[in-house]
C-alpha cells in the first residue's frame, strides 16, 4: 500500500498531469495527419524527454502513443486514409458507415471502444507484469539469451509475407548493433577509423531515421500543389454509442483481452492486434456477410485490440526488457539514459515508479474519451493542414533530436542515412520492425551469449542444461521452423513465367 500511496504522490502533480495532457495533444495532432504514426511520434518526443525525470518521460511517451493510435481512425472515416497503420484493418468499415450518414457512430466507438481496451490492457498488464517478474528472477544468462532470440524470431515471424525480407531486415539491424566496440573484448568494429562511431550508433537518429524521415521523403512529392484535404462534417457524435457498445460486448472485452495478449508478442504491435482481432470477429460473427459494409461489430473489435496490445507490449519490456513493439524499444532506450534497466529487479527496486506507469496508463486512456471528443469536433481543421507547411516543420524537429542524442552532427547524418535505407526499404516493402528489435536486442543477446560461453568455458550444452532455458530454447526452434515452412511456401506461390513465354536470343 505504500508503493501504490507513494506512486500517486508521484503521478498526481502539476507538472505530470500537465505533462501527460500536452503530450496528448501532441499524439492527437500527429495520429490525425494521414501518415505521421504514432512511433514517429514517440520518436519526435524523446529529445524533449532527455530534459524529463523518468516518470514524466514514461508519460509523455505513454500518452502520445494512445492518443495518436485513437487519431489515427479519424481520416480513416472522414477519409478513406488511415492515419496510423493501426487504422488501416477498419478503414473501410468506418467510411462505410460514413457514407451511411453514421460517421459519428463510428468515431464515437472508435475513441470509447480504445478507451475500454486500453484499461482492459493496463489491468492485465498490472496484474501479470508483477508475477511474472517474480518467476523471471530465476533467469541467468542463458534464458536471457534464448528469450532474446524467440522475441529477434518473432519480429520475422509476425513481419508479413515474406519471411526472407524479415530476415534480411533484421540482418541490417544486427550490423548497426555491432559498430562500435566489443562489449566483451573491447575490440573495434565497423568502425572504418572514424572515431565517432567508437561508441556505437545511438539508437535515437535511428528511429528518427527510418520513421519521420524516410516517411517525409516517401512523401514528398504531395507537397508540390498538394490541395489541401476537405473531409465532411461531423454531425452528432457519439449518438448511439451506447446501445452499439452494449449489443456487442463480447467483442469489446473479447478485443481487449487479445490485443493485450498479442501486443506482449515482440516485434506484434498494434496493426498486428487489429488484424487478428478483427479476423477473430468475423469468424465468430453471427453475420460475417456484413463485414466491410458499415458493420459496427468489426469496429469495436479491432479499435479496443489495438489500444491494448499497447498495454500489452509493456509486459517483456518491463520485465524483461524485451521491447514488444518500437514504441516500448523506445521506451527502453529512455528508461536507460535515466540509469534505470528495465528487467525483473525493477520491480522490487523501482516498485513506486512501476505502480507510477500503472497509473499514467489509466489516466491517458481515461483522457481518450475527452480529447478523442475535442478530436472530432476539430477534425476538420487539423486535417485541412497543408503539407507544404507541415513537412518541413517536422524535419526541422528531426534535425533538432538528432543533435540532442549526443550533440553532435554525426547523428544528423546518421539520421539522414538510415532514413533513405528506411525509403528504400518501404518502396520494397521491406519491414522496418525487425530491424529496430535487432538493433535493441542484437547487443542483449551478443552479452548473454558471451556470458554463458565464458561461465561454461565453451560447453554448449550449457545453454539447455536448466528446466527454462530448454523451453526457451525449444520455442525458439520452433519458431524457426515455423519461419522456414512459412519461407518456403511463399517460394511456392510465386508465379513461374513458362519457359514458351521466355524472351528468345535472336
Amino acid at each position: 500500500m505504500s508503493d501504490l500511496l507513494q506512486a500517486a504522490t508521484m503521478v498526481f502533480t502539476w507538472e505530470v498531469m500537465l505533462i501527460i495532457l500536452a503530450a496528448s495533444l501532441f499524439g492527437l495532432f500527429m495520429g490525425a495527419i494521414p501518415g505521421l504514426t504514432a512511433t514517429m511520434a514517440t520518436a519526435l518526443l524523446v529529445p524533449v524527454t532527455f530534459f524529463m525525470e523518468p516518470l514524466p518521460a514514461i508519460a509523455a511517451i505513454v500518452s502520445a502513443t494512445a492518443m495518436a493510435i485513437v487519431a489515427g481512425d479519424i481520416p480513416g472515416a472522414l477519409l478513406r486514409i488511415p492515419g496510423t497503420p493501426a487504422s488501416a484493418v477498419y478503414t473501410e468499415e468506418a467510411y462505410a458507415m460514413g457514407k451511411q450518414g453514421k460517421v459519428g457512430l463510428a468515431l464515437g466507438l472508435n475513441v470509447t471502444c480504445s478507451m475500454i481496451g486500453g484499461v482492459i490492457g493496463v489491468l492485465i498488464l498490472a496484474f501479470f507484469a508483477p508475477r511474472i517478474a517474480e518467476f523471471a528472477i530465476q533467469f541467468t544468462s542463458d534464458e536471457y539469451f534464448w528469450l532474446a532470440l524467440l522475441g529477434l524470431s518473432c519480429a520475422i515471424l509476425v513481419s508479413g509475407s515474406d519471411p526472407l525480407k524479415g530476415g534480411i531486415s533484421m540482418l541490417a539491424g544486427l550490423v548497426i548493433a555491432m559498430v562500435g566496440m566489443d562489449s566483451v573484448s573491447g575490440q573495434m568494429r565497423f568502425t572504418f577509423g572514424n572515431y565517432d562511431l567508437l561508441a556505437g550508433i545511438s539508437i535515437l537518429p535511428v528511429l528518427i531515421g527510418l520513421f519521420a524521415i524516410s516517411e517525409l521523403i516517401r512523401r514528398m512529392p504531395e507537397t508540390r500543389n498538394a490541395a489541401p484535404l476537405v473531409p465532411p462534417v461531423i454531425k452528432r457524435p457519439f449518438e448511439g454509442v451506447g446501445a452499439a457498445l452494449w449489443k456487442y460486448k463480447g467483442g469489446v472485452l473479447r478485443g481487449g483481452a487479445l490485443g493485450t495478449v498479442i501486443g506482449a508478442l515482440p516485434g506484434a504491435g498494434a496493426d498486428i492486434a487489429s488484424w487478428i482481432s478483427y479476423a477473430v470477429s468475423r469468424k465468430l460473427s453471427k453475420t460475417p456477410e456484413k463485414f466491410g459494409k458499415g458493420h459496427p461489430e468489426g469496429l469495436v473489435s479491432a479499435s479496443s485490440a489495438n489500444n491494448a496490445s499497447l498495454s500489452g507490449a509493456y509486459i517483456p519490456a518491463l520485465v524483461f526488457g524485451i521491447p514488444g513493439d518500437t514504441v516500448t524499444a523506445i521506451i527502453i532506450g529512455v528508461l536507460m539514459t535515466k540509469g534505470i534497466t528495465p528487467g525483473p529487479d525493477v520491480f522490487v527496486d523501482q516498485a513506486p515508479l512501476v505502480n507510477a506507469i500503472f497509473m499514467v496508463f489509466v489516466l491517458a486512456n481515461l483522457l481518450l474519451l475527452p480529447l478523442g471528443f475535442m478530436a472530432i469536433r476539430g477534425a476538420r481543421h487539423i486535417l485541412s493542414i497543408p503539407t507544404g507547411i507541415l513537412f518541413p516543420l517536422i524535419l526541422m524537429f528531426c534535425i533538432v533530436g538528432a543533435f540532442a542524442a549526443n550533440n553532435a552532427m554525426f547523428d544528423i547524418w546518421i539520421m539522414l542515412g538510415i532514413g533513405l535505407v528506411g525509403f528504400f526499404m518501404a518502396e520494397n516493402d521491406f519491414p522496418v520492425g525487425p530491424m529496430i528489435l535487432a538493433v535493441i536486442l542484437g547487443p542483449i543477446v551478443e552479452s548473454n551469449f558471451m556470458r554463458s560461453i565464458l561461465k561454461s568455458n565453451g560447453d554448449l550444452t550449457a545453454f539447455v542444461d536448466r528446466p527454462i532455458a530448454m523451453v526457451l530454447a525449444i520455442a525458439a526452434v520452433a519458431v524457426w521452423t515455423m519461419i522456414i515452412v512459412n519461407g518456403v511456401k511463399a517460394g511456392r506461390r510465386v508465379p513461374q513465367t513458362p519457359a514458351s513465354e521466355l524472351p528468345q536470343d535472336a
